[in-house]
Formats: structure tokens, C-alpha cells, sequence
């Protein structure tokens, strides 16, 4: 899971088109799209991709918390993130793939 922390902190989530990378001065913050995309690979990975299981792994998983920060984002935030984002990480970054890729064969 160290892996997975290191290369999502590597990525430029603002070049790479990620809402709200930079938080908007007013309002409620949203919860940092950083934390979403570790929970989205760390489904990948363990072939969990129901949202609400996620979210319940979130909240059990010593590993899930660790790496969210013991965040816990309820099944509606993980659900939007994979709807917007899930096939366009695999599509316009090739970085993660090849991550997500190499992580499975060790």
C-alpha cells in the first residue's frame, strides 16, 4: 500500500484534470480527489468495485485507513468519482496502467 501512497502523491492531479485539486476559497472542501484515486486502486487491486463495499472497507481496513488518512468518504463520493473519472484514468494517463499493471504481477 506504500506503493500505491508514493505514486498517487507523484502524480500532478491538476495537469492531469482532476476537480478539486486546488480548493475554491468558499464553501464546504471537497474531499481531496488524492484520497478518491487511492481508494479507486486499492479496489482495483483487490477487485472490490462496488462502491458501497468500498466505502465499508474504508471504514474496517487498517491498510485503507492508513493510506486514506482514515478518511472516510461515504459510497455517493466513491461512486461519483468512479462514474467521472474510472474509464479516463485508463484512457488518457498511461501511467497508471502500467502502475496498476505492474503492481498485480508482484
Amino acid at each position: 500500500m506504500r506503493v500505491v501512497d508514493v505514486f498517487v502523491d507523484e502524480l500532478d492531479l491538476v495537469n492531469l484534470g482532476f476537480e478539486g485539486a486546488v480548493p475554491t476559497d468558499t464553501g464546504r472542501p471537497a474531499c481531496h480527489p488524492a484520497i478518491l484515486l487511492k481508494i479507486y486502486i486499492y479496489g482495483y487491486l483487490n477487485r472490490i468495485q462496488s462502491s458501497r463495499r468500498l466505502e465499508r472497507e474504508a471504514q474496517r481496513n487498517v491498510e485503507l485507513m492508513w493510506l486514506t488518512g482514515r478518511l472516510m468518504p461515504d459510497f455517493k463520493t466513491i461512486a461519483n468519482f468512479q462514474r467521472k473519472r474510472g474509464t479516463d484514468l485508463f484512457s488518457e494517463n498511461k501511467s497508471v496502467p502500467l502502475f496498476v499493471s505492474s503492481a498485480l504481477i508482484s
